[in-house]
């Protein structure tokens, strides 16, 4: 069976295409910016095309996270500053392979709260160098509430930089736990009940490091109402086209835009565009930095999948370890999804917040298999926006249900219809813009 799948029309993003924008920026003044993150790839990749962005407009922008993550930056004009964990390890350790033994949501947010409650305290001593080099911190949520604290015991403008939909609202479930909803009231009660919890990761390294600089001892929570009550500035990653900012957020939360991961590669490696121009369009295949338990038996329903459906195949190798052979099938490793994607019928992913994202951003058809936390929420985003036919969640995944997904998305025109006029209103925002503003009025 031959794919009817059109080529797509799309041109792949330009990296530069924000860059003159940022230099005819009116810098009030120029300040030393560190980016503080932690976790996998897809929580650091957004923040290297922002920090290009605010380097470009004159700051001096560090990023601060895991040391695996210093090549992203390479050419970008950030600067870097490792912190000792290694995610991958972790997530390859036992207590990392312990993920998969759990059902729940909640059962899997516990065990990584239980890991990063352990890796907090290695990274503290960093966390607190490269703070005293800087004079503004911005940071992402799995940082938020030890940067905070730092940032006010150095007496350091600090914003939120997030990269999911945090906050407790009325309109959604908490998305680390899936999303959807269970009631209005519940929804905003379960919000506010995972910040609480994120909060509680850190209760062992905060007193120290408030002690430290001098600050007063608080109780568990009363940080997060602390910064709520002065509406500290959050600025979401994310466009309002696909998760439009909920209407009983409080001041100071700001969905800015997606901030797209600094590329310094122009044109894809010559395998790859050889396997391309070979025939009609392929799927890709990734599931990023998740891992799995039994790769090889997965790889196999993946393959059998596209094959069922008459599909050539582009599968990303992973922290899962994917695998695939045969002319129809080509495994690469990393490979920027800004220059893959438009090439594609449809991206398979795990519907993490990034790939989301680029798929989005290509401008064509999805089929979400989401893997753990936020993934559900992006799959039913995915799916609610009419770019996605269905959820096939990794736990359910059979060659039957992935192929019929996948021929619905790329032989139905509708999923490439919505999915072009999206992409390409997505392609005309600068989710930087805001970032880049707030700290201007800082300088000021």
């Amino acid at each position: 069976m031959k794919s009817t799948a059109a080529p797509c029309v799309n041109p792949p993003p330009q990296p530069g295409r924000w860059a003159q924008a940022g230099r005819n920026a009116a810098i009030l003044a120029v300040m030393r910016v560190a980016i503080m993150t932690a976790g996998s790839r897809g929580d650091v990749a957004p923040y290297t095309g922002l920090g290009r962005r605010l380097a470009l407009a004159g700051h001096e922008v560090t990023l601060v996270t895991h040391a695996r993550f210093e090549p992203l930056v390479a050419g970008s004009g950030v600067r870097f500053q490792g912190l000792p964990v290694d995610p991958r390890a972790e997530l390859e350790s036992p207590r990392g392979r312990g993920l998969h033994r759990s059902a729940s949501e909640a059962g899997k947010l516990l065990r990584l709260a239980d890991m990063a409650r352990r890796a907090v305290g290695q990274m503290t001593e960093d966390l607190l160098i490269a703070a005293q080099e800087s004079e503004v911190l911005l940071l992402s949520a799995s940082l938020a509430p030890l940067g905070h604290t730092i940032a006010e015991g150095l007496r350091l403008p600090s914003m939120g930089v997030f990269l999911q939909p945090l906050a407790g609202t009325r309109e959604f479930a908490p998305p680390v736990l899936g999303g959807g909803s269970w009631g209005a009231a519940a929804n905003r009660v379960a919000g506010h009940g995972v910040c609480l919890a994120t909060e509680h990761i850190f209760m062992a390294a905060v007193p120290g490091v408030r002690s430290r600089l001098g600050l007063p001892a608080v109780r568990s929570g009363a940080a997060l109402r602390a910064r709520e009550r002065r509406l500290w500035p959050v600025h979401h990653g994310f466009s309002p086209l696909v998760v439009p900012r909920p209407r009983d957020w409080r001041p100071g939360l700001t969905v800015s835009g997606y901030w797209w991961p600094y590329d310094m590669d122009s044109q894809l490696p010559g395998h790859v565009r050889e396997f391309l121009d070979a025939g009609p369009p392929p799927v890709f295949v990734g599931l990023g930095s998740a891992t799995v338990p039994d790769a090889g038996r997965l790889s196999a329903r993946l393959v059998a999948a596209l094959r069922r459906a008459g599909l050539r195949g582009v599968i990303q190798r992973g922290w899962a370890g994917l695998a695939a052979a045969g002319e129809d099938m080509l495994a690469i490793d990393e490979v920027p999804h800004a220059l893959l994607f438009p090439r594609m019928a449809a991206v398979v992913h795990h519907a993490g917040a990034g790939t989301t994202a680029a798929g989005l951003r290509a401008g064509v058809p999805a089929v979400p298999v989401p893997v753990q936390f936020d993934a559900g929420f992006w799959s039913a985003r995915l799916v609610a926006l009419g770019v996605a036919p269905h959820v096939v969640p990794l736990r359910r995944l059979t060659v039957d249900a992935l192929a019929s997904a996948l021929l619905r998305a790329t032989r139905e025109p509708a999923y490439r219809e919505r999915a072009h006029r999206l992409g390409a209103r997505i392609r005309d925002e600068d989710g930087a813009a805001p970032v880049l503003a707030a700290l201007d009025r800082l300088g000021g």
